[in-house]
């Protein structure tokens, strides 16, 4: 659950906050000086605060600036009744996340704090990238996958993290780039500043120069007040822009200005603006082809692209699906209440039969809306959505292996080929693991570790493959004498 903090002197006002913003998934609390607001933020840590601008005890200015000494990093929305006062304005200046006047509406008012408990949620829970760290109870969010493709992203994560120069994240959507540019931050000398995510592409062309520079009151129509822009606003933190292949013109001239430095000017002013932001960007698109067309700025994607991380779709890591079903059945089971504790064979098959072009994220929608459907502590195939679901049920692997353990694989084609089976590929490849399992699970007895080592692949994928090919380790845990002697060391 989320925590709201509310510091409001006015009685009435703190009951209406609480009465309109607290849900089963948000707990509101609320002080009514700032001297005991700022104890709350100490002790009860919220997520994000709800700061009037006069309170009896202490200026606005003053209590914003108490709690960034606090943390940060922790999103402030700051109210006021008064509707021409600098000092909301200054708030935001400074980093507040937001400033909405008095009488508040409450609609808005939602809007921003969900946005404000995003924000906060990025800036506050790391994402990690150690593949062998232990689940653990302490909020992560973490990058999986233990492919060669893998490590070298994890490498360069490394390697560019501590210097505070700008990156390039490129891949398909769902691969994770906004999960690579937190762990970018988090591992970032700025680690402790404020992180903000933004998606050029969901922001309609027209504002998204005003929601990155700001504007001057009267510079457009509907400018009623003057605002304060996103790289003002979190000065001395990052900002990761996702999918900047969709910035206007404009918005490229200026994003390259501040690369160069530092330096913009709000919509519809000539003054400067000094500011100290490290700049994260991602896209899915090419960016050379759109340079060559003439829809992207060369200079700029020259800028951008000091330091390149190349995400790999899901297709070209496929032995790492049964890491991340894995993970995202224990992060499921947390999250919905749920016990799953295991997929059949059928439904497995099913998704590594899959195509997987939403990447990572179509495979944490499946298997979410699995978890949802399933009935019991075990995933079928009929949990999952129906559109990863064939017309017809995929037969379970067929293995034509000779008493001696060896596997003859042109017969099995051949008769695969005969009965005009779907998924050929698959079914080898499956009929090949359940040979090669066998015989090294005889041969060291039925220990896990060794037989990895063996192979060349983690416990957690060696689990995996047996669970779905329905192999039970405690077949070959027999006395010793039972076996023929080992050779070697």
């Amino acid at each position: 659950m989320s925590r709201l903090l509310v510091v409001d002197d006015e009685p009435n006002v703190l009951y209406s906050l609480e009465t309109c913003l607290s849900s089963n998934t948000l707990e509101v609390i609320s002080a009514g000086t700032a001297k005991e607001g700022l104890r709350l933020v100490e002790t009860r840590k919220p997520d994000a605060v709800i700061l009037d601008v006069r309170l009896p005890d202490m200026s606005g200015l003053d209590a914003y600036d108490r709690i960034r000494q606090i943390d940060p990093r922790l999103p402030v929305i700051v109210i006021t009744a008064f509707a021409k006062t600098e000092t909301a304005i200054e708030a935001i200046r400074r980093g507040a996340f937001e400033y909405l006047l008095k009488p508040v509406d409450f609609h808005r008012l939602r809007e921003v704090v969900q946005k404000a408990l995003v924000v906060s949620r990025l800036s506050h829970v790391p994402a990690v990238f150690d593949a062998e760290m232990e689940e653990t109870d302490r909020p992560t969010d973490r990058i999986v996958g233990r492919a060669a493709s893998m490590q070298e992203v994890y490498k360069s994560i490394g390697r560019v993290a501590p210097q505070d120069v700008t990156v390039l994240i490129l891949g398909e959507s769902g691969t994770g780039k906004e999960l690579v540019a937190r762990s970018i931050y988090h591992y970032s000398r700025r680690g402790e500043g404020p992180f903000l995510a933004i998606n050029c592409a969901a922001i309609p062309e027209a504002l998204l120069e005003s929601e990155l520079f700001g504007h001057e009151r009267g510079a457009f129509t509907g400018a009623d007040q003057r605002r304060i822009g996103k790289f003002e606003q979190v000065s001395g933190g990052t900002i990761f822009l996702d999918e900047i292949a969709d910035m206007s013109a404009a918005t490229q001239a200026k994003v390259l200005r501040l690369l160069q430095e530092q330096r913009f000017e709000r919509v519809g002013a000539n003054e400067t603006i000094q500011t100290d932001v490290r700049l994260i960007t991602a896209t899915n698109k090419n960016l050379q082809a759109l340079v060559d067309e003439g829809k992207f700025r060369q200079d700029l994607y020259y800028r951008l692209n000091g330091f390149t991380i190349q995400l790999p779709p899901l297709r070209d890591r496929r032995d790492d699906l049964p890491l991340l079903i894995d993970h995202f059945l224990r992060q499921f089971n947390r999250e919905l209440g749920k016990n799953v504790r295991a997929v059949m064979p059928d439904a497995r098959r099913v998704l590594e039969s899959h195509g997987w072009p939403g990447n990572v994220r179509e495979l944490q929608s499946a298997l979410k809306y699995a978890m949802l459907h399933a009935t019991s502590e075990i995933l079928t195939a009929d949990c999952l959505p129906e559109n990863l679901r064939p017309s017809h049920p995929l037969p379970a692997p067929a293995v034509v292996a000779p008493a001696a353990g060896t596997l003859d694989v042109a017969p099995l084609v051949r008769k695969l080929l005969e009965g005009k089976e779907p998924d050929i590929y698959r079914q080898v490849y499956a009929a090949v693991d359940r040979v090669v399992l066998e015989e090294v699970l005889r041969h060291v007895r039925g220990n896990q570790l060794q037989a990895a080592e063996l192979l060349g692949i983690s416990r957690t994928t060696l689990r995996a493959k047996l669970r779905s090919l329905g192999l039970a380790v405690e077949k070959w845990l027999l006395p010793e004498g039972d076996y023929p002697p080992r050779k070697g060391p």
